[in-house]
């Protein structure tokens, strides 16, 4: 066997080639990243919605408890309570009124009472939908975590 053969400067050329190869790889994943985060796909990678469980007790067509059951902690400005579209939690000029419960942080074994802040009327018909909503505090997206049908 010829040996002077085999390891002449000809094989040589495969190490530049390799490294060029490596060099345009990384350039081109590093201009994915960047391009990302420029266009704003980073930010949205980052805001993830809650993940809790509600529990519902509706005692009459005035009261319903909700209680957080399990899940994530949430901030209280990121949630809204509705029924049947009418905010019942946070907003102090709602016909309907909020009891204890939900402040600052929403844990489990945390009850919100909503009851109606009138003698006229009920706050619910049968059938209403009560929503309990998030929305991101870097705007722009709200999602439903929970909704129950008054029953």
């Amino acid at each position: 066997m010829n040996l002077k053969k085999l390891l002449t400067d000809d094989t040589r050329a495969v190490s530049p080639v390799i490294g060029v190869i490596l060099m345009v790889a990384v350039t081109v994943i590093l201009a994915a990243v960047i391009g990302a985060f420029v266009l704003g796909l980073g930010d949205e990678a980052s805001s993830t919605t809650p993940q809790a469980q509600f529990s519902y007790d509706f005692d009459d067509d005035t009261n319903v408890t909700i209680t957080h059951t399990s899940g994530d902690n949430i901030d209280n400005e990121t949630v809204r309570v509705t029924v049947d579209g009418v905010e019942g939690f946070p907003n102090p000029a709602s016909p309907i009124d909020t009891a204890d419960g939900w402040n600052d942080t929403i844990s489990t074994g945390d009850d919100l009472e909503l009851y109606n802040g009138s003698e006229d009327a009920e706050i619910a018909d049968r059938g209403d939908t009560v929503r309990i909503i998030w929305e991101d505090p870097s705007g722009g997206e709200s999602n439903t975590l929970s909704q129950r049908e008054w029953p």
